[in-house]
């Protein structure tokens, strides 16, 4: 059976727009997949498509930063800001989840965001988090305790090999893209140990808001062994509220929508797939 290929859209439910372009690259481009942040302004109608869109494989994109909690903001205190928001400096919280106080909190949250997903009556395909903060061990931990009691199955760990990326075009490596790597080894590392689905390799991160139909096309030809997952952020305007400062989200839908992108994907061989189905 050809290698499974699966292309994610996170941030379903951030807005309208990001609803709209999901549906869209999934009826008439190469999207297989998307992950709902369950309490964000727009997750009503990012659920109301998901049904009518059953091969679309839906799961839980979970939110510890630059969001709201599921829970109420007096629930969650020593996570959230005086605004009832997430707190925005990732360096920050995550030394706050070391706290037992904040990791019990942080918990609860966690629980809240998976009995959300779960009241969709969707069924959970995978789960990642925003800004990959599942990175983080405490928060790895508390997946890998809570998670499964809900039907967890996939999780993706990001490692992207740098190696690819520069046959397309140059691509410097910082210390914080090393680190990050470490940690998403690790990470796979112990998910599998767990019995979960992990990705051989996952492409996004380097090209984070700027995955254009050149870059993807390009990337395809070159995809290593395995089951490969990329993942972008479309939406039908760049402007909505929350989106990533400079990022160019309707470049990422056309890129997912593009011919030439949607010829690439066939002639790769790979068959286009969600966590449930590769």
């Amino acid at each position: 059976m050809p290698a499974p290929l699966i292309i994610t859209a996170d941030d379903f439910g951030a807005d309208m727009s990001v609803n709209a372009a999901v549906e869209h690259a999934h009826r008439q481009g190469i999207l297989t997949a998307a992950s709902l942040m369950v309490a964000a302004p727009a997750a009503a109608d990012a659920v109301r498509r998901a049904r009518a869109l059953p091969g679309l494989g839906v799961g839980l994109h979970l939110v510890l930063v630059e969001g709201v909690p599921a829970l109420p903001p007096h629930a969650v205190p020593d996570l959230v800001g005086p605004d009832g928001r997430f707190r925005p400096d990732m360096a920050r919280a995550g030394v706050n989840f070391l706290r037992p106080r904040v990791r019990r909190q942080l918990a609860a949250e966690i629980v809240a965001q998976f009995e959300a997903f779960a009241a969709t009556g969707l069924r959970l395909d995978h789960v990642n988090a925003h800004k990959h903060f599942h990175l983080h061990p405490v928060v790895a931990a508390l997946l890998l305790e809570i998670g499964p009691r809900f039907g967890m199955r996939a999780v993706r760990a990001p490692i992207e090999p740098a190696a690819v990326l520069a046959r397309i075009e140059p691509t410097p490596t910082s210390f914080s893209a090393h680190l990050a790597t470490l940690y998403a080894r690790r990470l796979a590392a112990r998910l599998r140990r767990a019995g979960l689905r992990v990705p051989d390799a996952v492409f996004g991160l380097h090209w984070t808001g700027h995955l254009t139909p050149a870059r993807l096309a390009a990337l395809l030809p070159h995809l290593p062994p395995g089951m490969i997952e990329i993942y972008a952020h479309p939406a039908t305007r760049n402007d909505f509220p929350g989106h990533a400062p400079a990022a160019a989200h309707t470049a990422e839908l056309a890129a997912l929508i593009d011919p030439a992108v949607i010829a690439a994907v066939r002639a790769s061989g790979r068959r286009l797939a969600s966590f449930a189905t590769a």
